[in-house]
């Protein structure tokens, strides 16, 4: 137990001296790369911390062969933006003034429901809110704030990416049929509809493949929206 003991202060020690030379960054603003040495360093020091038959001195030098292989990444990302956008992928434009930008979303591997639950993160409920919103290549979201504040009401999302949100369409008490006649028949093509998301007022943001997005609004009870 005391040469365990003793096995964990010394590796701690090692591993604290180690994250300070590589930088705060490596706690709050990881890059892709510094996320996955992060992670190995973990793995190389609890086994060695752990188990005696190994010897203290291969998880030290593991971290430290990590460490390295830190530095040049560091170096080579210094070499130039083209470099960088390799190893560290490069920021993506989310939303414009004309809207949502599903490719770009699409390229992280992201839909417009997680850009909403991004947004909702940093105080913002509408797509409206915001005349920017770029994923920086960390994974975090920065958005410049619109000059227009829309409402106050909270908008649900009723159609991403071509495909109906069959929930949010109940608990707005429409159907999509009725929707797309008061919207003028907007909707027809479903697959070109990026996003579409409605408050409890019936304000409609609408975005169109292609197009500017929208801000409809939607009647209940009237033939014309």
């Amino acid at each position: 137990m005391l040469v365990i003991f003793v096995r964990t202060i010394i590796l701690y020690i090692v591993l604290l001296i180690v994250m300070r030379l590589m930088g705060k960054r490596q706690i709050g603003e990881m890059q892709p790369f510094e996320f996955i040495i992060t992670l190995l360093i973990a793995e190389l020091v609890c086994i060695p911390m752990t188990d005696v038959s190994i010897p203290l001195s291969y998880g030290i030098v593991s971290v430290i062969a990590v460490f390295i292989l830190h530095q040049i990444m560091s170096i080579l990302e210094g070499l130039g933006d083209k470099i960088k956008f390799v190893i560290s992928g490069r920021p993506s434009i989310v939303i414009t003034p004309d809207g949502v930008v599903l490719e770009e979303l699409k390229k992280n591997n992201m839909g417009v429901s997680d850009l909403i639950e991004a947004l909702r993160n940093l105080g913002y409920f509408s797509f409206e809110d915001v005349d920017y919103a770029i994923f920086e290549s960390n994974g975090k979201l920065s958005a410049l704030k619109s000059k227009n504040t829309s409402s106050q009401t909270l908008p649900l999302l009723l159609i991403s990416d071509g495909k109906i949100q069959k929930n949010n369409f109940e608990l707005r008490e429409v159907s999509f049929n009725e929707l797309n006649e008061k919207l003028n028949n907007k909707l027809k093509k479903l697959k070109n509809v990026e996003a579409l998301t409605m408050d409890e007022n019936g304000r409609v943001y609408l975005k169109l493949r292609g197009k500017k997005f929208e801000i409809l609004q939607y009647e209940r009870g009237t033939k014309e929206c």
